[in-house]
């Protein structure tokens, strides 16, 4: 039976909402924070929480999910570990420590998922605001299409540049900025990520991975408010965000 008749048939008992595959998620945490000057922003606090925090409760609640590794670097474990107990965060199952860069991370995480997951899913941990609806769409678009990712349309104008100079402006209608969680059927991810490691891939998320043994991934209903924390400007939007919700 071919990948996209399996993924139809899983896709089918899942939209019933009598049987919801096994997922897992990877939570990719093992940075190095270069950019946020010292700052360790996994572990920053946010609104009260640690930025790491907010994606953890939010990965618990959804049922989707059924177990949460969290790979981070060796001087972060046991923070990470004391972080899901006070939270309360019984689907982590296991921290782990990280490699030398995101792919080795997400790769050691991945070969230590439950050997029941159905579908993996990748999720930057300095992305605080993801939520359930993000997830659960994100889930749905996997198993109808093997592999899919949250993305929000580029507002902006993007130029391909060459040697300083405009070389090329691409229709912007056709642009996505693309999010995480990531989603994508077990075996898929697997050697999505070994092709990469293999060849030395210069892949910046596990969707290029994909693409680059022949999979499209659907892109799902993502939120502008998903941001990644880079820089230190980052935390301050992220504290705009934090706030907003509060008083929602």
């Amino acid at each position: 039976m071919g990948v996209k008749h399996i993924a139809a048939r899983v896709f089918k008992r899942a939209a019933s909402w009598d049987y919801l595959p096994f997922g897992t998620v990877i939570v990719a945490a093992a940075g190095a924070s270069r950019r946020m000057e010292g700052e360790d922003k996994i572990f920053a606090d946010l609104a009260g929480l640690p930025v790491l925090g907010w994606s953890l409760k939010e990965l618990q609640a959804c049922p989707n999910v059924h177990e949460i590794i969290v790979v981070t670097r060796e001087d972060a474990i046991v923070a990470a570990a004391d972080l899901c107990a006070e939270l309360e965060i019984t689907k982590a199952t296991k921290i782990l420590c990280g490699g030398e860069d995101r792919l080795e991370s997400v790769l050691i995480g991945v070969n230590e998922a439950s050997k029941n997951a159905e579908y993996i899913a990748v999720h930057d941990g300095a992305r605080p605001f993801l939520t359930r609806e993000i997830i659960v769409e994100a889930f749905r678009g996997a198993y109808k299409h093997t592999a899919a990712a949250p993305a929000v349309p580029v507002s902006d104008t993007v130029k391909l540049a060459e040697n300083g100079f405009v070389a090329e402006t691409p229709d912007r209608a056709k642009l996505f900025a693309v999010q995480t969680p990531q989603v994508f059927r077990a075996d898929v991810l697997k050697a999505a990520l070994y092709n990469a490691k293999s060849k030395k891939l210069p892949v910046t998320d596990d969707c290029g991975a994909a693409e680059a043994i022949g999979v499209r991934p659907a892109l799902t209903k993502g939120s502008p408010e998903n941001i990644k924390i880079t820089r230190p400007l980052d935390m301050t939007l992220a504290a705009a965000i934090a706030e907003a919700r509060y008083r929602k």
